[in-house]
This record gives C-alpha cells, sequence and structure tokens, in this order.
C-alpha cells in the first residue's frame, strides 16, 4: 500500500533528488518558497526548500530500494526502526500553504494546543492547531515525520475546534 515518507537528502540536494525520482516516474513532494538572497553585488528572489534536506516521496514500502538507490538521498525517516508515514493530510495541508507562499513561516516543533480546523477563507479544510505571534493568529501544522512545523496567518473567527483526531 502506497503511504507518503519523509526523505532525507545530502545537503542542498533537495532539487536534484526530486527532479531524479520525477524521472524514475515517482510520486514526489517538493515544498518550495521564495525567499530574497544577498549576495554582495546582488539580491535575487530565490525557491529554497521550506525543509532544508527534506522531501517527501509516495510509495509502497517494499519498493523502497528505487528510492533509496537514487543519487542524493540518505535515508527514509524511520523511528525506532518503522518508517515514519506521513498522513495525507498533512501533506495537503502543505500544498494548500504553500499556494500563499507570502503568508508560510517555520515554526518550532510544537505537540501541544488545541487542534482545530479551518472553516473559512484560502486554507478551507486544513487542520492543525492555533497559535498567537505579535497579536497575528496563525495555523500550525506539524510534521510529524521530519519534526518540522510550518504556520500561516488565519483569522481567528475562521477555525473550529476538532473534539478528537485520529
Amino acid at each position: 500500500m502506497e503511504h507518503w515518507y519523509a526523505i532525507y537528502t545530502k545537503p542542498r540536494h533537495e532539487k536534484k533528488v526530486f527532479d531524479l525520482l520525477i524521472e524514475k516516474k515517482q510520486e514526489t513532494f517538493l515544498p518550495l518558497v521564495k525567499q530574497v538572497r544577498i549576495w554582495k553585488d546582488r539580491k535575487k528572489k530565490v525557491e529554497m526548500p521550506l525543509f532544508s534536506s527534506y522531501l517527501f516521496a509516495r510509495f509502497d514500502y517494499k519498493d523502497r530500494f528505487t528510492i533509496l538507490t537514487t543519487y542524493g538521498v540518505v535515508k527514509i525517516i524511520n523511528f525506532k526502526g518503522v518508517p515514519a508515514v506521513v498522513p495525507d493530510w498533512q501533506i495537503d495541508g502543505l500544498k494548500k500553504m504553500i499556494e500563499n507562499p507570502e503568508q508560510v513561516r517555520l515554526e518550532n516543533y510544537i505537540r501541544t494546543g488545541e487542534e482545530v480546523e479551518v472553516i473559512l477563507g484560502p486554507f478551507k479544510g486544513m487542520h492543525g492547531s492555533v497559535k498567537t505571534v505579535k497579536g497575528d493568529t496563525r495555523l500550525i501544522v506539524t510534521i510529524d515525520g521530519i519534526q518540522q512545523s510550518v504556520s500561516v496567518v488565519i483569522s481567528a473567527d475562521s477555525v473550529k475546534k476538532l473534539d478528537g483526531r485520529s
């Protein structure tokens, strides 16, 4: 059965690994955000991976050697020998966030807080937790498989509390 897995790459090899996996006909997701980079002689907006050295691939774990033999791949993330499956809803949430990259920023890995669902606006249907930062209400989506969190600004009245989550 196919699941999303977090792939750890060599430093600065995320885009190359992404391209190589696409060539191998693997379903792959590399969240990119535009950042301004400054050199001595110029400034330039460049697309950078949201998570350094990580990307995501959807495959059947028994076929993992196709992934592991790809140049630049270091490993498939696992915890205590168990591969870390990234739930579809987290990948879907990341894809929605990337559609509005100007509002996205990395957060400290957070496991506490009430679970909410966005009921209005461009992030409708996304699940996460809410945090207030400098007066802004932010929806935080945590990707447990790589112990990273991202957030976007939302309106506090655009979310509803979830009773429980499996």
